[in-house]
Parts: structure tokens; C-alpha cells; sequence
């Protein structure tokens, strides 16, 4: 049997009934389209969260500087949110947004992960980089690293240590997140701790397996990952020199990058292409925990927080988050003893 004739995999029930409610049949999916951009953005603008809101009243101080952009580019925009009484010397959650590379900024979805700060006593950093198709390719990626240069340079001023950051996105976040490590393997700079990548975009070929058996059930279908990733590529997409710091999946060579952890659903679109990574980094002797959460569609924990699947992928992350830490410090402690 073909991808194109395998039948889909069955929805997480909870997942099911929240996402289609009472409906029997789904509906079908509108193309995404540069005529439906607008629409997708003004309705992202008007759930951004306001200062306030995220300061969780008062339990986090929120400030709002600015990285200087690389080689002349504009600054970009940087949230950072600090636990107050947390200590000093804390580690970093270096949050890259979702969104496609089209949509959101860095005011939005981060409610999980300042769950997961104010639980591991770290100050989360979230980064604003230009969206495509207005700003194609590097755009995005040279933001995120000079973003990430800068909160390092002001590690001090920030309370945080420069040898314990995390970077943490979703989706097209995820995506970023791996273009990160890869750039910062090859160019030089800071090491990461660690990179936690959630259901991440890493292969603008958009042919996989699980993206034609996941194309009519999955909120992140092909048409939404195509414009996407051309949005991002224009005419270089698909080709042959897509360069891995925009395509992760492209990488030949996945050796010598920060542990990572990886998950997806199983009922997703983006599921081979994350498996695909996963093993890959493990041929190459590197570390990677993986999760395949059954049922799950694109983003199913933003989407259905309620649900215990997402309860469980956020318990999942946290665990790792707090192994990584400890086994970091256990490290320091080795070091300086001998």
C-alpha cells in the first residue's frame, strides 16, 4: 500500500472530541493562501498577552530589551521573564516561537513555558524574529542567533548562567531551535545545554510518509506546511541547495550538537521527518530523547491543554528539563573536584 492509500492514524479520543466537538464529519480544510494571511495574523495580534498577564501577577518581572541585529540587521525584539527570589547564576529556557515562519511573535504561547521557568527556578527568554514571505530566509535564523548572543554577552546583568541554556520552540520554533544548534556548532559561539524541540519543522520537502496519511486529519496539513516552508524558501525550495541552518533535515551531519529531546504526534504530519532526525543523531553518537505521542496531532498540547495526552507531553518535557540540569551540575561538581 502507498502513503497516498494508507489510512490515517485514529485521533487521541480526547483530542477527537475537543477539536471536532459534535461534528461526525470533519470539514474540509481551506487551502492555506497568501489572501489568508492577514486574516491568520489579525487574529494572532489580538490574542497576544498583555504584560501583565505574563508577569503572572507579580510572580515574574518582565522586561523587554533589544539584541542588536547581525551585520547591520534590524534589533530584535527579546522578552525576558525572571521568577522573582529566583536565584542568581539561574539557567535559561531560550524560547523560539511557533507559527509557520509566517505568524506569532514572541508574546505568544507561553504559558506552558513559563510553567516549566517558574518550576525549574530559570528565566525564560523569548525571541522576536522577522516573519516571512516579507523577510525570507536568513532572516529568521540570524535573528535567533543574535538574539541568543546577546542575552549571553548580558549574562550577568540577566542573573543567568551562560553555560545552561536551553533552547525550547515549537513547531516552526522547533525548526529554529535545531537551525540554532547547527549554526552554533559551525560558526562558533556559545554551546547550548540542551535543545528541546516540539513537533519541529526541520524538512521544507514537504513528501514525507506521514504528511500524505495525516494530510485530510491533521491541523498542520500539507497545503499550511508548503506555504510555509515557500514562504521561508521561495524559489530555492525542494531543491538541492537548501541550506541545512533553514532546513534542519538537510544536515548530513547531525555529530557534535547539544542533547536534545524530541516529540510528535503520532497522528501528525511532521511525524517522519522528526523520527527521521531523532535517528539520525543517534547514528551519528549524539543524544536524543524521543517521544511519539499516540494520537497526537500537530501542537495537540496548545490546541487541547486539558487533555492528559498534553498533560502528559508537558510532564515529559519538565522531566527531561530537570534531568539535563541535574545531570549538568553533577558534571560541575565532578569537575571541579578533580
Amino acid at each position: 500500500m502507498s502513503p497516498e492509500q494508507t489510512l490515517p492514524v485514529p485521533l487521541d479520543g480526547q483530542l477527537r472530541d475537543a477539536l471536532r466537538g459534535d461534528a461526525t464529519e470533519q470539514p474540509e480544510p481551506v487551502p492555506m493562501s497568501a489572501e489568508l494571511l492577514p486574516q491568520i495574523r489579525a487574529e494572532v495580534d489580538a490574542a497576544v498577552a498583555a504584560l501583565d498577564d505574563l508577569g503572572r501577577g507579580g510572580r515574574f518581572t518582565v522586561t523587554q530589551p533589544a539584541a542588536p541585529g547581525l551585520d547591520g540587521d534590524p534589533d530584535v525584539p527579546l522578552l525576558v521573564c525572571t521568577p522573582v527570589g529566583a536565584p542568581t547564576s539561574r539557567p535559561t529556557l531560550y524560547f523560539v516561537h511557533g507559527g509557520g515562519f509566517f505568524c506569532n511573535d514572541h508574546r505568544t504561547g507561553l504559558d506552558q513555558m513559563l510553567d516549566t521557568a517558574e518550576r525549574l527556578g530559570a528565566t525564560l527568554i523569548s525571541v522576536g524574529y522577522r516573519l516571512a514571505p516579507e523577510h525570507p530566509y536568513p532572516a529568521q535564523i540570524d535573528d535567533v542567533h543574535a538574539g541568543l548572543l546577546w542575552a549571553v554577552e548580558h549574562a550577568d546583568e540577566l542573573g543567568i548562567d551562560p553555560a545552561r541554556v536551553v533552547v525550547a520552540g515549537p513547531s516552526a520554533g522547533g525548526g529554529l531551535g535545531a537551525a540554532l544548534a547547527l549554526t552554533l556548532r559551525d560558526k562558533g559561539g556559545p554551546r547550548l545545554l540542551g535543545q528541546l524541540l516540539m513537533c519541529p519543522m526541520l524538512d521544507d520537502r514537504n513528501t514525507s510518509g506521514s504528511l500524505a496519511q495525516m494530510d485530510t486529519t491533521d491541523l498542520w496539513n500539507r497545503s499550511f506546511n508548503g506555504f510555509a516552508w515557500s514562504s521561508l524558501l521561495g524559489g530555492v525550495l525542494g531543491g538541492s541547495d537548501v541550506p541545512q541552518y533553514a532546513a534542519p533535515a538537510r544536515a548530513v551531519d547531525l555529530s557534535g550538537l547539544a542533547p536534545a529531546f524530541l516529540d510528535v504526534g503520532s497522528a501528525e504530519c511532521l511525524r517522519d521527518e522528526v523520527l527521521d532526525y531523532a535517528a539520525r543523531i543517534w547514528q551519528a553518537g549524539g543524544e536524543a530523547e524521543l517521544h511519539v505521542w499516540s494520537g497526537g496531532v500537530h501542537a495537540f498540547d496548545l490546541e487541547v491543554p486539558e487533555a492528559r495526552i498534553s498533560r502528559a507531553a508537558v510532564t515529559a518535557r519538565q522531566g527531561w528539563l530537570e534531568r539535563l540540569l541535574a545531570a549538568d551540575e553533577r558534571s560541575d561538581r565532578t569537575g571541579a573536584g578533580s
